[in-house]
């Protein structure tokens, strides 16, 4: 209920909107802002954000805190006891010899994980999959620009192609997550055809973080190898 008003006459209201635009006018005109479905007459509705492309100046921000925080202190706890603790073993941790080289991760701007890799729109120009490393590393290792590599963690093992670049930091190999379209059942026949590497095929699947139990999927050792 909305200031007295039926459900139904609600629905009414909403007019011919339907899907995800029902429910946002729904939200907007039942909201601390909203019309309040006429009660409010200077109040939100779709149509009105709609009409003021540039913006809706709202007031100024209303503070919240420490009303909406749900610790135990009613603060914002920076240090909990929980992480406190595991400082010692972040300590050990990078107190560890360094490996020699270490892959990670990349998001690109005309990729969005893995789907918008089946767009033609967006999946044509240069090919995007490829491991960036930094040129030091490739004198060390014998990789050639656009060469072939294998990048290797114990068992498991990809191959890519290589781009030698000064951005890399020494000891850092940097490849594109959501690629690997050759995939069995994957069925994107656009992605297919340039399919790329698939950096979780070289994960170690036991690796958490402890605290969180997220997986490890960056600053995993690897070795790489000119193929």
């Amino acid at each position: 209920r909305v200031a007295g008003a039926q459900a139904e006459m609600l629905m009414k209201m909403l007019g011919d909107r339907v899907g995800p635009e029902r429910l946002l006018e729904l939200a907007l005109r039942g909201g601390p802002y909203g019309d309040r479905f006429g009660f409010v007459p200077d109040g939100l509705t779709l149509a009105r954000v709609a009409a003021a492309p540039e913006g809706i100046d709202l007031g100024p921000l209303e503070p919240r805190i420490p009303e909406m925080l749900r610790t135990p202190s009613g603060k914002i706890e920076l240090a909990p006891p929980l992480l406190v603790d595991d400082l010692s073993r972040v300590r050990a941790d990078l107190a560890r010899p360094v490996p020699d080289l270490v892959v990670v991760g990349r998001r690109q701007l005309r990729s969005n994980n893995s789907w918008m890799h089946n767009l033609p729109t967006l999946a044509k120009g240069p090919f995007r999959c490829v491991a960036l490393v930094h040129p030091v590393d490739a004198q060390r290792l014998g990789l050639a620009d656009r060469g072939r590599a294998r990048i290797a963690n114990g068992g498991r093992s990809i191959d890519v192609t290589v781009e030698v670049s000064d951005e890399m930091m020494p000891g850092v190999v940097s490849l594109p997550h959501g690629w690997g379209h050759d995939q069995p059942g994957t069925r994107m026949a656009v992605a297919a055809e340039r399919p790329g590497a698939n950096l979780n095929a070289i994960v170690d699947d036991a690796r958490r973080d402890p605290l969180s139990g997220n997986a490890v999927l960056s600053g995993v050792p690897v070795t790489m190898a000119p193929i």
